[in-house]
């Protein structure tokens, strides 16, 4: 059977309190709640930097067994260094860190710039073989010229995952490069203005993604875990789509406080 772990990509966004939170809940009880009704979370917060090691402690010790966290690597190592330079280093210090987490820790997420193109292809194969061994790592490439059988049979050569986005010029598909699946459900960024509840009806297109993942799930080599997560751009509030998947799935759901002027 494989475990979907599925969850929303960061959780302490302002338009969440009242909807998904409770109103007045404190930012400090925020992750508790959450974790009672995910079963992952993409930390995005670790995008901007590496933090101290005992706050991924608390993190770790905040949420119950079962839960795991997804870090983003630092934009240092993808947008600031383009791999170059020290970014070996500082990716070697993230993972370290990121260790604390122990079994709550999942896939590592290497995000790249839209402007990283298939021209620096030799950057990645060179820094693949480098990657710590102590985690798994997936990665989302947002250049077109990357969509060939070369930089899959690449990343599949170091089992790194090839994550799939759901993102508005990118092919909705997945191409299996590792033992397990990376889904994220982007959307156009800054198309709504608010994001307190579901302005669009994704149940079509989540219907299709469970269905392209089912096909990895089966046969002689099934995956062993998909990870999916949601931002609020994707239908306007991230909590409810990522339930609505869980539903699809036949998950169970729990969900925050009645969401305020609720599409359906």
């Amino acid at each position: 059977m494989t475990n979907w772990y599925i969850g929303t990509m960061g959780f302490g966004y302002r338009d969440w309190q009242g909807t998904f939170y409770p109103d007045k809940l404190p930012k400090a009880q925020q992750l508790a709640h959450y974790a009672a009704r995910f079963n992952a979370l993409e930390m995005d917060s670790t995008f901007y930097g590496t933090p101290k090691a005992d706050t991924v402690a608390r993190w770790r010790a905040t949420v119950p067994d079962g839960f795991v966290f997804c870090p983003k690597a630092p934009r240092e190592i993808t947008h600031d260094l383009r791999l170059a330079g020290a970014a070996e280093d500082v990716l070697a210090l993230f993972v370290e860190t990121m260790l604390t987490l122990g079994d709550r820790l999942g896939p590592i997420l290497l995000q790249f710039p839209p402007d990283f193109a298939a021209a620096e292809r030799d950057a990645l194969a060179a820094f693949l073989p480098r990657l710590p061994g102590a985690a798994r790592f997936a990665i989302e490439l947002r250049h077109r010229s990357w969509w060939s059988d070369e930089t899959a049979g690449l990343l599949r050569a170091h089992a790194v995952c090839w994550a799939a986005a759901d993102y508005i010029y990118l092919p909705k598909e997945i191409r299996r490069t590792a033992d397990f699946l990376y889904l994220r459900l982007l959307g156009r960024h800054g198309q709504f203005d608010v994001k307190t509840h579901e302005r669009l009806d994704k149940t079509d297109e989540l219907r299709a993604w469970r269905d392209k993942a089912a096909a990895h799930q089966t046969g002689d080599d099934p995956v062993d875990a998909v990870y999916a997560f949601f931002n609020d751009d994707y239908a306007g509030h991230a909590p409810a789509t990522a339930n609505r998947l869980r539903a699809l799935l036949g998950m169970e759901v729990e969900e925050g406080p009645p969401q305020q002027g609720r599409l359906f």
